[in-house]
C-alpha cells in the first residue's frame, strides 16, 4: 500500500508494515514536550496515575518559556513545580531562565528534534518539527502525562494534502508569506486534522528558517501536522547538532492525497493577516496606510536568525516612528548571542526598538507587550484572535518580520520596499 511521509513514520513507530488514513494506532515516542503552563498540568495527571519515573529521562523535554522569567507570583509557582519535577526525574532536558529559549527554536537548535522522529508536545506547535522531516503535534496535557510514562501515544492516522510549491520567493518574501497565503487560500479549518505535506522544486529555495516557520502554523490551517522532505538543507542544519540516527522517509510517488495545492513562490508577494483570523489575508498592497500602536518581531515563528537579520537590515540607520513601540525577542540565547556578536542588536536598539530576552511573553498576551485599549500592532507571531495579545478591542495584523521592521519605521503597515 502507497503511504505518505507522514504515513510511513507513523508505521515504523507503530510497529506496522503500513497505515491508512483514519486507522487507530499506538505509536512509540522519540520526545515528549512541555512548557511551564501545560507541564504543571501534566505532572499532576503523571502522579495521579501512579507513575514513579518518566520513561526516559533524555526524551523528555521541558521548557520554561512562556511566562519566564517570571511574570508574577502565579508564574513563578508554576516554574517551582516543573523544576522540582525535572530535579527529582533527573530530566535531561530541562530549560530554564539562563538556559531557555523559545521550546519551537530551542529543540531544532539543541538537536534534540530530527528527521524521523515522532514527537508530541503539550503546546498547539509542536508541528513546527515537521520542518526537519518529523511527524510532530500537540496534544494535550493529560496525553503528556501519558507519553512521559509510557512513551507511548495514540494517533488517528491523519490524510493528507500536498502542497507543491515552485519557483523561488522574490524580494522580500520570506516563509511566513508562503504559510500566510496557503492559510489564506483554504481557510483555517482548510486540513482539519491533516497532514500537510510540503514538496516540490521550490523547497530548495526555502531556508532551514522559512521551513520551521512554514511548518510552525500548520495548526493555523487547523493541520494535524506540517512536514518536508528531508534533503541537503536539512542533513546540513541537523549535522553537529542531531546525535541520534538520521531517519529519512519518503512519500511513494503513488500516495493518496485528498487534493493536491500548487503555489508558485516567485508569484508571491508580503502578506498581512487582517484581524481577527490568520485566513483573513491579504497582500501588502491592498493593505492602505493601517496605523499602527506597536510591532512585535520574535516568537516561536519567526525570532530566529534569519529573521532579526532581516528586520535589522531594514530598521538599520532608520528610526522606530514615533508613538510606536518595537518590541525585538530573539528566540534562543544562542540567537540573542549571536545577534549580540553581529551588531544586531545595537541596531535595534539605536533605531528605538527594545531587545527582550528568549519569552513566548506577547504572543499569548501574557507579557513583555500587551495591548491596550483599541490598539492596533503588527506581528510576527502566529495567531491575531480576539484578545489574543491583550484588551478585547485591540487589533493583530500578522506579518513577516520585513513587514513588521518597515511599518515599525513608517508608523503604518508599510511595503518594505517603499519606506
Amino acid at each position: 500500500m502507497a503511504m505518505t511521509m507522514t504515513q510511513k513514520i507513523l508505521a515504523a513507530h507503530a510497529g506496522l508494515k503500513e497505515v491508512k488514513a483514519g486507522q487507530l494506532i499506538e505509536a512509540e515516542l522519540d520526545m515528549v514536550l512541555g512548557n511551564d503552563i501545560t507541564s504543571p498540568i501534566a505532572i499532576g495527571e503523571f502522579e495521579k496515575c501512579g507513575a514513579g519515573c518518566v520513561f526516559n529521562e533524555e526524551r523528555v523535554a521541558l521548557v520554561m518559556d512562556h511566562f519566564t522569567p517570571n511574570k508574577d507570583i502565579k508564574a513563578a509557582q508554576q516554574c517551582k513545580r516543573v523544576r522540582e519535577f525535572a530535579e527529582n526525574q533527573n530530566i535531561k532536558h530541562f530549560y530554564d531562565v539562563g538556559r531557555m529559549g523559545i521550546e519551537h527554536a530551542l529543540l531544532p537548535e539543541q538537536g534534540i528534534v530530527g528527521p524521523g522522529d515522532c514527537i508530541i508536545g503539550a503546546d498547539s506547535h509542536t508541528c513546527t518539527y515537521g520542518a526537519l522531516g518529523a511527524f510532530s503535534t500537540g496534544v494535550g496535557s493529560t496525553d503528556m502525562a501519558v507519553g512521559m510514562a509510557t512513551g507511548k501515544a495514540w494517533f488517528k492516522v491523519p490524510a493528507a494534502i500536498k502542497v507543491e510549491l515552485t519557483g523561488k520567493p522574490q524580494g522580500w518574501v520570506s516563509g511566513k508569506d508562503v504559510i500566510l497565503h496557503l492559510i489564506g487560500m483554504i481557510g483555517v479549518n482548510g486540513a482539519l486534522y491533516k497532514s500537510l505535506e510540503f514538496c516540490g522544486e521550490g523547497v530548495k529555495s526555502l531556508s532551514m528558517d522559512d521551513r520551521l516557520c512554514i511548518a510552525n502554523m500548520a495548526i493555523e490551517a487547523g493541520a494535524k501536522n506540517g512536514i518536508f522532505p528531508v534533503d541537503d538543507i536539512t542533513l546540513e542544519y541537523v549535522k553537529g547538532r542531531f546525535t541520534r540516527e538520521v531517519k529519512v522517509y519518503s512519500a511513494d510517488s503513488d500516495a493518496e492525497y485528498e487534493r493536491t495545492i500548487t503555489i508558485d513562490l516567485s508569484s508571491l508577494r508580503p502578506t498581512v493577516a487582517f484581524p481577527h483570523l490568520p485566513e483573513n489575508a491579504h497582500t501588502i498592497d491592498e493593505c492602505g496606510n493601517i496605523k499602527i500602536d506597536q510591532a512585535v518581531i520574535g516568537s516561536c515563528t519567526n525570532g530566529r536568525l534569519e529573521d532579526l537579520r532581516v528586520a535589522a537590515k531594514i530598521l538599520n540607520g532608520r528610526k522606530v516612528a514615533k508613538n510606536v513601540r518595537c518590541i525585538v525577542i530573539p528566540s534562543t540565547q544562542q540567537i540573542y548571542l549571536d545577534a549580540l556578536k553581529e551588531g544586531l542588536l545595537q541596531i535595534f536598539i539605536e533605531s528605538g526598538a527594545i531587545v527582550s530576552t528568549p519569552t513566548c511573553g506577547p504572543c499569548l498576551g501574557g507579557h513583555m507587550g500587551i495591548l491596550a485599549e483599541n490598539e492596533r500592532a503588527v506581528s510576527t507571531t502566529n495567531r491575531n484572535f480576539v484578545g489574543r495579545m491583550g484588551h478585547i478591542t485591540s487589533e493583530i495584523y500578522l506579518a513577516s518580520p520585513a513587514v513588521a521592521a518597515a511599518s515599525a519605521v513608517a508608523g503604518y503597515i508599510a511595503d518594505p520596499d517603499k519606506i
